[in-house]
Order: C-alpha cells, then structure tokens, then sequence
C-alpha cells in the first residue's frame, strides 16, 4: 500500500519570542537611537524552540551556527565606522530574555548594537506516485521513492540596544527538492537540512549588505527634525560612518568652492 500522507517536521527561533515573550501585540515604544562611532556590534541566535514532528532531528548545530554568525559578522569588518564585532554564543542568550537580556550583553560585552539572526526550517517527505512504477520494475526490494522538500529562512535583524530601536533587517531564504530511496531519506533530509541553511546564508548575505548600505543612506539624508539617528563620535575618532561620506563629500565641496573663488580672484 503506498502511504501519500506527508510527514512533516518543523524547528525554528523567534525574535519576537525572544524580544516580546507573552505578547501577542507587542507595543513598542522606540526612541531615536543615538549612535557612537565607531560601533560595537555584537551577533547572535536567539534561542531555538523545540523541534516539532515526526521526521528525524535535523537542524543546525551549535559549530554551524558559529559558522553561520562569523560570515554575517564578516559583512561589519573592515567598515571604517565598526570598532569591533562579536560573536556571542547561544548560551549568553535565555528563551523569553528580552530588552534585559540585552542589556546584560552590553554591560558584559560593551555592545551598542545586536544583529539577531533566527530561522524557521520545514522539512516534509511524501512518498511519490513514480515511486510505485519503481517499486514494480525492482519488484521485492520495495525501494520507494521519496519527494523531500526543505523550506528555510533566515533573518537578521538590527537593533540599537539603548533605545530599543529596530535599525534594519535582512531575510535570507532557499528551498531544497531532492527525492531519495526509504533507505536513504533520514541522511538526505539531514543533508538537505544543512544544504538548505547554507544556501539561505548566501541570501541573507545579499541581502544584509544591501540594506546596511541602506540603512548608511537614510541616516545621512534623515531631515533635522525627524532623525533616524543621531551620529555622535567617540573620543579619538575622526573617521566616517553612517554620516561620513556625507560630511567628506561636505568638506571636498567647500574646498572645491575656495579654490574656484581664488582662482578667479587672481
């Protein structure tokens, strides 16, 4: 008999979980994020929620996630405006921690922003309708065949610790269709689980650099009086930032304009 119910399983994380645990509607209340340059960042998985269905256990490992974290933190290096960025292991966040929890890390670890990255994987096997043809011309080996498709996303989101205010966020997705024999499909679907939060890695990666490369061009052409943020800069610091090419493409502009009013005076 050819079973054709899907089976289907399911592990994921939530920021809003994580920032908001109990509410359904969450108010939010944000101020204007007052940012000192150069950044301290820090990066991390908010905590995952416990599997759920009947396929073999899959998911990302505490190594993969440390991975994954390094190459988003890599998208921060090398920005004149980033001090510093650190990884933080999962163990430094607690389901439900919140604003609190957030807190401790910048007292602890002396961040001003926190990139939270949380996914949602779905896996589901069904078995196919070629698998019985299969079935037929292999005869007692009974070798069926099996759809497995893998959903995955990521998504990485920004905040200003202090003032609570969500910067900027960036998803990452990929989709993974493979079909197996029964003999094969825990290590496929294990496979496809890897295969497919390495994928939606590289979509978030595109997609963080895009909207931090955004976010710089919001700031710099905020009006006066509705900020997105306010720019202040540590002691020491003379470099650009969010507001840095802005205050450059200012300061060469004047330059320029005295030396054509000089030249047509002489």
């Amino acid at each position: 008999m050819l079973r054709d119910s899907p089976r289907r399983s399911e592990r994921s994380s939530s920021v809003v979980d994580f920032l908001y645990p109990g509410q359904t509607e969450p108010v939010v209340t944000p101020g204007v994020p007052v940012l000192r340059l150069p950044l301290r960042v820090g990066v991390a998985f908010v905590p995952a929620a416990a599997s759920r269905g009947v396929l073999p256990s899959g998911g990302i490992s505490e190594q993969q996630k440390s991975l994954l974290l390094g190459r988003v933190a890599n998208e921060f290096k090398g920005r004149q405006f980033i001090q510093s960025i650190e990884v933080i292991p999962s163990t430094y966040l607690r389901p439900g921690g919140g604003f609190g929890n957030l807190d401790q890390l910048r007292g602890l670890l002396s961040v001003d922003i926190v990139v939270l990255v949380s996914f949602d994987q779905v896996q589901f096997t069904q078995e196919n309708k070629l698998s019985l043809a299969y079935w037929t011309v292999v005869g007692a080996y009974l070798f069926k065949g099996n759809r497995n498709d893998t959903h995955t996303l990521l998504e990485a989101v920004v905040y200003d610790i202090p003032s609570r205010r969500l910067l900027f966020r960036a998803p990452g997705v990929s989709e993974v269709r493979d079909t197996s024999t029964m003999v094969e499909v825990r290590e496929r679907l294990r496979a496809a689980s890897l295969s497919g939060f390495g994928l939606a890695t590289d979509d978030l990666i595109r997609n963080l650099t895009s909207e931090l490369t955004a976010f710089q061009e919001k700031v710099k052409n905020a009006a006066a009086d509705s900020p997105v943020a306010r720019i202040e800069r540590r002691p020491g610091y003379s470099g650009g930032g969010a507001a840095g090419s802005w205050f450059a493409g200012g300061v060469l502009a004047l330059l320029g304009l005295a030396l054509f009013w000089r030249r047509r005076a002489a």
